[in-house]
């Protein structure tokens, strides 16, 4: 039996004399959990820092995981206990993947249960080495074309049919080492017979011997692979890339778990089929799979403040990039290209603002407390817990511009006599003529001698020297008069605020506009994604 550490040269102290913990050569990226309590799934992380060691699995403080390298000498399949796959469910299911795999040279397996909760693992180990990305999907096909359902909970294969990344930086998937707690090997009856590393060392050697898996089958195989094939173009590559760059480092602080929920969900969802899940993941699934990745990353246990609460706040991260522009990779947003049943989620928000816009408007008119101006407009609206932008968005429900002038929105309420100050309410008249809007001039030009003797006769006016009768103007022709002068006064007030409020909102506008464009050019997929549909959206209601 070929030993399988040739295959590459791990970094870690090695105990030459056990041959078992030498066919798990690739030791970098793995998985470990605190042993759970009985009835409890392990909680799985990923340490990147330094590689598996001999004398750490020996030790046996945690459970471990392994992933594959570029090469590998087995392949295994995982059976959850709830699996339709499952003996208990159905008897002759494995037998019927194993007569599936035997084309592929696959002849001869161990099977082992995972854990205590019934699970079953079934290795195929063989002599040569091989691709893992192609022994992933050559098998993975065997089984779909039978008819078999590859997916997490049913059946799962390892290494897994992921797509291959030039860049070499995505992880295949992880399981843990056989023959820890809950883990034994098991006869054709399915009945534990062992628990040893010896046991499991003289069967794996003659299962190697029976199997005869070749490069040339497997390319063969791939070559007539009824599934589609995704080619990744190169911007979505980098786009992955990126997402990959920042899901990997993991928590390294507090205050990151919904940045890293955000893009862990994002990359599941757009790219979860082309690193080997059956079909774009969505609903459930798309949930599982998130919180299986966030809680086997680096730091999780250490600085995520929301463990109890994650599968609540992937949930509402789901929601929302189901309801957003993205879509999985490969595929239409809408299938076959088919009209939406309805408004989408963007046009409702969009209604729903304009209908609160509205609403405020006509409550502010009701009560009497809509202003004239623009700088009170704009401030009474955001009191009624209006956005700003949103009202920049929207000025045709609320700005003067757009609506009634000033004086024909605020009505203005004269009072039965005149006002005191009449200055005040003819605004710029001189007080000769606010004088004549109540008195005939046949009264002579006040003087020092004619006001010594003040007559008080009722048909006498004071300040005259003669008794002339009094010559009011008709009281409608009065207020009317008054109510011309102070809505030119507001008139004039307004145009002035508007000018204010036009510079100001133009350049905000100017500046957030300045901001997109930095987005645009900044090489993020996502700020660039962003900043080109808010763009379109500004021009689009500018008119442009």
């Amino acid at each position: 039996m070929a030993v399988a550490s040739t295959l590459q040269q791990p970094r870690f102290v090695q105990e030459l004399d056990d041959q078992f913990l030498a066919l798990w050569p690739h030791r970098f990226d793995y998985l470990y959990s605190p042993h759970p309590d009985p009835g409890t799934k392990p909680q799985w992380q990923t340490e990147t820092r330094h590689p598996l060691s001999d004398r750490l699995i020996n030790q046996g403080t945690y459970l471990y995981g392994v992933r594959f390298g570029s090469v590998t000498q087995y392949a295994m399949l995982d059976i959850d206990s709830g699996s339709p796959y499952h003996p208990r469910r159905d008897p002759l299911a494995i037998s019927r993947m194993c007569e599936t795999l035997e084309p592929l040279g696959l002849l001869q397996h161990l099977i082992l249960t995972s854990s205590d909760s019934g699970g079953l693992h079934i290795y195929f180990p063989f002599e040569t080495p091989l691709t893992s990305w192609k022994v992933g999907i050559a098998i993975a096909t065997h089984l779909e074309n039978k008819g078999f359902k590859v997916m997490p909970g049913w059946l799962e294969v390892f290494p897994n049919a992921k797509a291959y990344n030039p860049a070499g930086n995505s992880l295949y998937n992880g399981h843990r080492l056989p023959l820890q707690q809950g883990s034994y090997l098991l006869n054709k009856d399915l009945e534990p017979i062992a628990s040893s590393g010896l046991h499991f060392l003289h069967n794996w050697a003659t299962a190697t011997a029976h199997n005869d898996i070749t490069s040339e089958t497997l390319e063969r195989v791939i070559a007539q692979a009824q599934r589609k094939i995704y080619r990744v173009s190169h911007k979505a590559e980098k786009f992955l890339n990126d997402l990959n760059a920042e899901i990997a480092v993991g928590w390294t602080g507090h205050s990151q778990t919904n940045r890293l929920l955000g893009r862990i969900t994002m990359r599941a969802y757009i790219f979860g089929h082309i690193l080997g899940a059956p079909e774009p993941l969505t609903g459930e699934a798309l949930v599982e799979n998130v919180v299986e990745t966030a809680q086997s990353l680096p730091g999780f246990t250490l600085w995520c403040r929301h463990q109890k609460d994650l599968k609540t706040k992937v949930k509402e991260w789901v929601r929302c990039i189901e309801a957003s522009h993205y879509f999985p990779y490969g595929s239409d947003k809408l299938p076959g290209n088919a009209a939406p049943a309805g408004p989408s989620w963007n046009e409702k928000q969009q209604t729903e603002v304009q209908k609160r816009i509205t609403k405020a408007v006509i409550d502010l008119q009701s009560a009497n407390n809509w202003p004239g101006g623009i700088t009170e407009r704009f401030d009474r609206l955001t009191t009624q817990g209006i956005s700003g932008s949103s009202l920049y968005k929207y000025k045709h429900l609320w700005h003067p511009r757009f609506t009634e002038t000033a004086a024909a929105v605020t009505p203005i309420n004269i009072p039965p006599d005149p006002p005191i100050s009449q200055g005040d309410a003819l605004g710029n008249e001189t007080p000769t003529q606010s004088l004549q809007a109540y008195w005939e001039t046949d009264c002579k030009e006040p003087d020092d001698n004619g006001f010594s003797a003040i007559q008080t006769d009722e048909n006498s006016s004071p300040g005259c020297k003669t008794k002339v009768p009094l010559k009011r103007p008709q009281l409608q022709q009065l207020r009317l008069e008054i109510e011309q002068a102070i809505a030119s006064a507001q008139k004039a007030q307004a145009k002035r605020q508007r000018s204010y409020i036009d510079d100001y909102l133009d350049q905000a506008q100017r500046d957030y506009r300045t901001q997109l464009e930095q987005w645009a050019a900044s090489g993020d997929p996502i700020l660039m994604t962003e900043a080109k549909s808010r763009l379109a959206a500004m021009d689009e209601t500018n008119g442009f």
